[in-house]
Formats: structure tokens, C-alpha cells, sequence
């Protein structure tokens, strides 16, 4: 038995396929699931996504949203994502750079905000290279 995944974002469907475990960054920190699990709605923050399949680990980058698993169907809804293979160590760790002094920077409260946003970002980017 496996895991039906489905990552959906506003303009595509990232990923379609099974799985047999899954690695979900909830707001209350990192979810597994595995097949039969109960079924469940959560909030999904920033950060890496790991499923497994064929016996090899994929990444992926979620940008908020949220996942219901119910049957052994995940739907996973979320603002953006990407997959961590196609990310480009290099230029994703000069994006962090160049952001963390942009939180450096940041004058009023709501660029220290944005900045933040974007720092968690440009670490998640970085950690599914990793």
C-alpha cells in the first residue's frame, strides 16, 4: 500500500504520484506520515517537504498552505513550491546571504517582516539542496 501525493499550487500541480512515506513541515513543527495514517487537516509552514519513493528520499520547498490526508490520499495546497533537485546550491546560498543583510537593514517594521518571510525562504531553499 502507498501514499497517493498531490502538491498543488495556484499555478501548476508540482508533484502527482505515490509515495510511501512523506515528511510534512506543519506549523507545530515536522509531520510524518506513512501509509493508513488518520485521517487529518494541518497548517503548513515554510520549509522542506521529504517523500519517499522508489526507496529514494525527494525534497521539496513548500511556501505555506495546507495538507489534508485522508485514505491514503495526501492533497497538499500550498503558495509555492519547488523541487529541491532543480535548485541551485550556489545561487540559493547567495540568495540567503543577500537577505540576511536585508533583515539586517530593514528600517521599518513591516521590511524586518518581509525580510524575515523571505529569510526563512532562502533557508528552506537551502536545506532541500542539502
Amino acid at each position: 500500500m502507498s501514499l497517493n501525493v498531490r502538491v498543488i499550487t495556484p499555478d501548476r500541480i508540482v508533484w502527482d504520484a505515490n509515495a510511501e512515506e512523506l515528511i510534512l513541515p506543519s506549523s507545530t513543527g515536522q509531520l510524518g506520515i506513512l501509509t493508513d495514517h488518520a485521517p487529518l487537516l494541518t497548517a503548513l509552514d515554510i520549509g522542506v517537504m521529504r517523500l519517499k519513493t522508489g526507496g529514494n528520499w525527494i525534497s521539496f520547498v513548500l511556501m505555506e498552505g495546507f495538507a489534508e490526508v485522508e485514505d491514503n490520499k495526501i492533497t497538499i495546497l500550498c503558495n509555492g513550491a519547488e523541487e529541491g533537485a532543480s535548485i541551485d546550491a550556489s545561487t540559493a546560498q547567495a540568495a540567503l546571504e543577500k537577505v540576511t543583510l536585508l533583515v539586517d537593514e530593514a528600517a521599518t517594521k513591516k521590511e524586518k517582516i518581509e525580510a524575515t518571510i523571505e529569510l526563512r525562504k532562502a533557508k528552506a531553499r537551502l536545506q532541500a539542496v542539502a
